[in-house]
């Protein structure tokens, strides 16, 4: 016959066995439920804000740098149980933080003042500073007006030497542009009726506009004197002085290099120092290459 103890500690086991099957099984039927449990059963904080979990609550680990994190603590009130609340994380991945960086691919365009004979870029007006130097060839053909008899065709070239005379003029205007002095070293010949020589030194005035483009245009007086071989019917002797209108355009083919075209009027006579003075008058056509610095 068994005894007292042995029959109690049998018992003992069978009621334990049988708590362990209900723990199990009350394990599945509760598992389904948290993990679908309703939001309106969370309590919401946030550990940035500095709110404490309750007691009962699981301990949470400290939130990782870049990472946002709400914790939440719901009750597992409903569905016939109620118990100690459990702890439920919410993780939203972020970018981490970064310091700002310059939007490289948003930029003003600047032309920038390469080389100094800009006040902002090329064609934006010359400094007061700016000099060049240059020079250009062409060809007269001339006209019998304002008294002169004959025709006189001239080949010519020149030497140029400039310099600005101020800053940009007229900044918001349509003539926005610098004045400036020019004095030009002339040689050439006469080719028709007949052959001779002639050489001339003349100061110019010119206004340059300036564009904001390569393009540049320009227009220019000047007055100076000369030597010629080129007597009557139309000139006396070999000094007289000359007269000059014209305009033109430059084109900058770099920054401070700019090929030129040109047409002017040109007059010579002797002032009536002496006789004939009928004058010699053409219109000159001339092609120049000119550096600025």
């Amino acid at each position: 016959m068994k005894s007292k103890s042995h029959l109690l500690a049998t018992n003992r086991g069978r009621q334990a066995g049988a708590l362990s099957r209900r723990a199990f099984r009350a394990v599945i039927l509760i598992l389904p439920w948290i993990t679908t449990a309703p939001a309106q059963n969370a309590l919401w904080f946030s550990p940035e804000v500095g709110v404490e979990p309750g007691p009962g609550s699981v301990p949470v680990a400290q939130p990782m740098p870049g990472v946002s994190t709400n914790w939440s603590l719901a009750s597992t009130q409903g569905a016939g149980f109620s118990g100690s609340p459990l702890a439920k994380l919410s993780v939203e991945d972020q970018p981490p933080p970064s310091s700002p960086v310059p939007d490289l691919t948003s930029r003003t365009e600047v032309k920038l003042d390469a080389g100094g004979i800009w006040e902002r870029g090329v064609g934006e007006g010359f400094r007061s500073t700016t000099a060049s130097i240059g020079m250009s060839a062409g060809v007269l053909g001339g006209m019998d007006i304002f008294g002169g008899k004959e025709h006189h065709d001239l080949a010519l070239v020149s030497l140029n030497y400039g310099h600005m005379l101020s800053h940009t003029w007229g900044e918001g205007h349509w003539y926005r542009g610098n004045p400036e002095f020019r004095l030009e070293l002339f040689t050439g010949a006469q080719f028709s009726p007949e052959t001779q020589w002639l050489v001339g030194l003349t100061p110019h005035l010119r206004y340059n506009f300036a564009t904001g483009t390569r393009w540049m245009p320009f227009f220019d007086i000047g007055a100076g004197v000369t030597a010629t071989g080129i007597g009557p019917p139309d000139l006396s002797g070999t000094f007289e002085f000359n007269l000059q209108a014209g305009f033109g355009i430059q084109w900058f083919i770099k920054h401070n290099l700019a090929v030129s075209a040109e047409a002017r009027y040109a007059h010579w006579s002797c002032a009536g120092i002496s006789h004939p003075n009928d004058g010699l008058n053409g219109v000159e056509g001339l092609l120049g290459l000119t550096h600025f610095f």
